[in-house]
C-alpha cells in the first residue's frame, strides 16, 4: 500500500499536468486538426514544461539551491515556481492563441495563475501542495470539456475524482502535506481554471 501511495506522487507530478491536459484535449475534441500543429504543441509544451524545468532543476541541486523534485522545503520553492511561471508565460504568449484556441490558451493560463499564487503564498511562508494543485486544475479542465463539447466523459470525471484522493492520501501518508497545505492546494489549482471557462465554454 506504501508503494501504491508513494507512486501517486511521481506519476501526477505537477510537471507533467499542462502536458497531460493539452493531451487529453487533442484526444476528446471533435473539432478536426491539424496532425502536425498537434504534434509540434505536444512537443513544445514538453521542452517547456517538463525538459527545462528537469534540467534546471538538476543544476539548483548541484548548487544545492533544491534538495528534492518535490520542493519540500518552502525556502527551495521560489526560484523553481519562478522560472516556471515564466516557461508558462512564453507558452501563451508565442505558442498558444486566445483566438486560435482558446480553451488551451485559457487553460495554460489558469496553470500560470495557480503557480503565481503558489509563489505568492512562498513569500508568506506557506507551502501548498503542488501535487493537489496540478490535479485539481486538470480536473476542472476535464468537467469543462465535457460541457464545452457536449460528450460524455464521465468516466474521466470519475478518474479524475479518484486521482485527487489518491494524491491527497499519498501527500498525507509521506507527511509532505497538512490537510490544509492540501485543500489550499485544490482551491488553487480549481479556482483559475473556474474563473477562466466563461471565456471558452
Amino acid at each position: 500500500m506504501s508503494v501504491f501511495l508513494r507512486a501517486a506522487a511521481y506519476i501526477f507530478h505537477p510537471l507533467l499536468m499542462p502536458l497531460l491536459g493539452i493531451l487529453f484535449y487533442y484526444t476528446v475534441t471533435p473539432r478536426f486538426l491539424n496532425t502536425e500543429i498537434v504534434y509540434s504543441h505536444l512537443m513544445v509544451v514538453t521542452i517547456v514544461t517538463i525538459a527545462i524545468p528537469l534540467v534546471i532543476f538538476f543544476l539548483l541541486k548541484n548548487f544545492g539551491v533544491v534538495t528534492s523534485i518535490h520542493l519540500r522545503d518552502v525556502s527551495e520553492r521560489k526560484l523553481p515556481l519562478m522560472i516556471q511561471s515564466i516557461l508558462l508565460l512564453l507558452l501563451i504568449k508565442f505558442v498558444f492563441h486566445p483566438y486560435e484556441n482558446a480553451a488551451l490558451y485559457y487553460f495554460i493560463l489558469g496553470v500560470l495563475f495557480t503557480t503565481l499564487t503558489a509563489l505568492i503564498l512562498v513569500f508568506f511562508n506557506f507551502k501548498v501542495s503542488l501535487h493537489q494543485m496540478g490535479v485539481a486544475g486538470l480536473s476542472v479542465f476535464v468537467i469543462m470539456l465535457s460541457i464545452h463539447f457536449e460528450i460524455n466523459l464521465l468516466l474521466w470525471m470519475g478518474f479524475a475524482c479518484i486521482v485527487n484522493g489518491w494524491v491527497a492520501s499519498s501527500r498525507l501518508h509521506t507527511k509532505s502535506h497538512t490537510s490544509q497545505e492540501l485543500i489550499m492546494g485544490f482551491v488553487i489549482g480549481a479556482f483559475p481554471q473556474l474563473l477562466f471557462v466563461s471565456y471558452w465554454l
